[in-house]
C-alpha cells in the first residue's frame, strides 16, 4: 500500500510541476527519470549503463542495467558474454543489449540531493525553452505587463509567463515607472542567452506607434488602411504615412477619428508625442511635399540616382520647414527615405545665377567666344561643351542671332576643345600606367581611366575586382546624419546601374564569368502560319 501511495505521489508531483511551470508533463517525467538514473549510478557505479522508466499511468518505477553482448569481456560492468546472455534470452546476438532488472533501493542523502538538482535543472531548461518558443513568434507585437522592478534605469516587466526588459534607451524620455505600474510595449527582439531567453521591449520603436494605431483604428487592423512608414522623435514628435485601399475612406480622417479621439488615445500612450498623419503617395515629390507639412513648398528637384531631393520654400517658411533643431526635415527624411535639402527662393535664385555664370565662363574659355555668346548658350539650356559638340546643327542655328555658319563654327570649336582635352587626358592616363585594354570595357571613357589610375585601378583585372560602391561611393547614416563616401569616379556622372554593368563587363573580358546569352526571340505560331499560307 505504501508503494502505491509513493507512485501516486510521484505522478501528482509531476502534474503539479507541469502546471506551475507551464511545461509538458512528459518533460517533467523525463527529468525525473534522468535524476533517478543519476542516483542509481551513484549506487551501482558510474561506469554502469542504467535505464530508469516511469510508467506515466501508474507511476511505477522500473530500474534496469543494460549489458552489451560480446565475445570477449573487457568491462564486467557493461558487458556480458554471449553464452551467459543466451541463458536469459536464447535469441541474443553479439552487439545486442540485455536488460537486467534491478531491485528497488533507498536513496541516500547525497543521491537524493543530486537527483533534486537534476530535476530542478531539467525543469528550468524546459521552462526557458517554452518561454523562448512562445515569445520568438511574438516579435512585432505589443504586450502588456506589470513593472516588477527598476534596475539602473532599465525596467523589468512581468508578462505573466515570463520576464522582459525595457532598456533605458528604449524608454520615452522623461518617462518614469514604479513597481506595480502597468506597461504596454513593443517586442522587438527575443534572444537565447546563457541565463535564459531575453525578451527585449521598446516604447521608442517606430513600429510601436504603428501597432498602437492598429489597435485604435479598426480600418488599419482590417487592412483597409495601410501604414506605409513611420518616423519618430520619441516623446516629442512623429510622422506616420498612411494610404487607403478603399477610395471612399479618407486614411487621414480615419486615423484622426471623431474629434481626434483615435489619435488622442495614441498620443496619451506616448506621453503627449505630437503626431503628423501624412497621406502616402507613390509619387516621391508629392509624398515629400506632404511629409514637410505644415510648411509650404514652392518647387522640388529630384535626383533619383543619389536619392536626394531639393525642396524650395518661401523665405518666411524656412524655419517652419526645417523645424526646431531640424526636427521637421529630419523626420520627413526618415519617413520618405530621401535626403532632403531645403533652400529658400532667394538661395535657389542665387545658386541658379552662380551656375549660369559658371556655364557662361566655361563656354567663353572652351570656345573662345565673348560673354554675350556664352550667356546666350547658357540661357538656351546647354550645360556642357559635349552637348554643343554633338547637338543637331539645326538646333544651334535656330538660336536667335545665330546663322548656320555661326552654329557650325561653334560646333567645330567645341569638338576641337574636346579633342584637345581628350589628348591631355590620354597623356595623363599613360603617365599613370593605365592599360590600353581598359578602353575596351563598355562605358569606360578616358576621363574615367585617369580617375581609376589615380586610385590604382590600372588593368581589366583591377576593375573586375572592384565593387559598385568603390566606383560611385556610398551613403550611410550616422548619428542621424547622412554621410557621403566618395568613390573612384567621383565628379563623373555615372549611375550605379552603369557602374555595375561596367564591372560585369570587365569580369567577362577577364574570363572570371561567362557572358549572359540573350534568348533568341521565338516566332509566334500565328505569324509562322500566315507566312506559310502566303508562300
Amino acid at each position: 500500500m505504501a508503494v502505491s501511495a509513493n507512485r501516486l505521489e510521484l505522478l501528482q508531483i509531476a502534474d503539479a510541476v507541469a502546471r506551475e511551470k507551464s511545461i509538458s508533463r512528459e518533460i517533467v517525467l523525463n527529468s525525473m527519470e534522468d535524476a533517478l538514473q543519476k542516483a542509481a549510478r551513484s549506487r551501482y557505479g558510474q561506469e554502469t549503463e542504467i535505464r530508469v522508466e516511469i510508467n506515466p499511468r501508474t507511476g511505477e518505477v522500473r530500474t534496469s542495467r543494460l549489458m552489451l553482448v560480446v565475445d570477449q569481456i573487457e568491462s564486467d560492468a557493461t558487458q556480458i558474454l554471449l553464452a551467459d546472455a543466451r541463458k536469459r534470452n536464447p535469441a541474443a546476438q553479439v552487439g545486442d543489449w540485455i536488460a537486467e532488472t534491478l531491485p528497488p533501493f533507498d536513496f541516500g542523502r547525497i543521491a537524493a540531493q543530486s537527483a533534486k538538482q537534476v530535476i530542478v535543472q531539467k525543469v528550468r531548461e524546459a521552462e526557458r525553452d517554452r518561454q523562448y518558443q512562445e515569445y520568438k513568434d511574438r516579435i512585432g507585437e505589443i504586450v502588456n505587463g506589470v513593472v516588477k522592478r527598476v534596475e539602473y534605469g532599465n525596467v523589468i516587466i512581468d508578462l505573466g509567463r515570463g520576464e522582459a526588459i525595457v532598456r533605458r534607451d528604449e524608454l520615452i524620455p522623461r518617462e518614469m515607472f514604479r513597481p506595480g505600474d502597468r506597461v504596454r510595449a513593443y517586442v522587438y527582439d527575443v534572444r537565447r542567452e546563457q541565463r535564459g531567453p531575453q525578451i527585449f521591449l521598446s516604447r521608442t520603436h517606430p513600429q510601436f506607434m504603428a501597432k498602437l494605431f492598429a489597435q485604435e483604428v479598426p480600418e488599419i487592423y482590417d487592412g483597409i488602411i495601410e501604414v506605409k512608414s513611420v518616423a519618430r522623435d520619441p516623446g516629442s514628435r512623429a510622422k506616420i504615412a498612411v494610404i487607403s485601399r478603399d477610395s471612399s475612406i479618407d486614411p487621414v480622417g480615419a486615423c484622426v477619428g471623431m474629434r481626434g479621439s483615435r489619435v488622442q488615445a495614441v498620443v496619451n500612450e506616448l506621453q503627449g508625442e505630437k503626431i503628423d498623419i501624412i497621406p502616402w503617395s507613390a509619387d516621391a515629390a508629392t509624398f515629400i511635399v506632404n511629409a514637410l507639412q505644415p510648411a509650404e513648398v514652392v518647387k522640388v528637384v529630384l535626383d533619383e540616382d543619389s536619392a536626394r531631393i531639393e525642396v524650395v520654400v518661401p523665405d518666411d517658411q524656412l524655419s517652419l520647414a526645417i523645424g526646431r533643431r531640424g526636427q521637421n526635415v529630419r523626420l520627413a527624411s526618415q519617413l520618405t527615405g530621401w535626403d532632403i535639402d531645403i533652400l529658400t527662393e532667394a538661395e535657389e535664385s542665387e545658386r541658379r545665377q552662380k551656375e549660369f555664370l559658371e556655364r557662361t565662363n566655361t563656354f567663353m574659355q572652351a570656345l573662345d567666344v565673348d560673354e554675350v555668346v556664352g550667356q546666350l548658350l547658357a540661357s538656351e539650356g546647354f550645360r556642357s561643351v559635349e552637348e554643343l559638340a554633338y547637338v543637331e546643327l539645326a538646333e544651334l542655328a535656330s538660336i536667335e542671332g545665330f546663322d548656320e555658319d555661326t552654329a557650325s563654327e561653334i560646333q567645330n570649336r567645341a569638338r576641337e576643345f574636346l579633342a584637345k582635352q581628350e589628348a591631355e587626358l590620354d597623356g595623363r592616363r599613360k603617365e599613370l600606367g593605365v592599360a590600353d585594354e581598359l578602353r575596351d570595357v563598355d562605358g569606360v571613357t578616358t576621363a574615367m581611366m585617369v580617375k581609376l589610375g589615380e586610385n590604382d585601378v590600372k588593368t581589366i583585372e583591377d576593375l573586375a575586382g572592384c565593387a559598385t560602391d568603390d566606383l560611385v561611393g556610398w551613403t550611410e547614416r550616422k548619428d542621424g546624419e547622412t554621410i557621403k563616401n566618395a568613390g573612384f569616379l567621383d565628379g563623373i556622372e555615372i549611375s550605379r546601374e552603369d557602374a555595375e554593368a561596367m564591372i560585369m563587363n570587365a569580369r567577362v573580358k577577364a574570363g572570371w564569368v561567362e557572358a549572359a546569352v540573350e534568348p533568341e526571340p521565338v516566332e509566334d505560331d500565328a505569324e509562322v502560319g500566315a507566312e506559310a499560307s502566303e508562300s
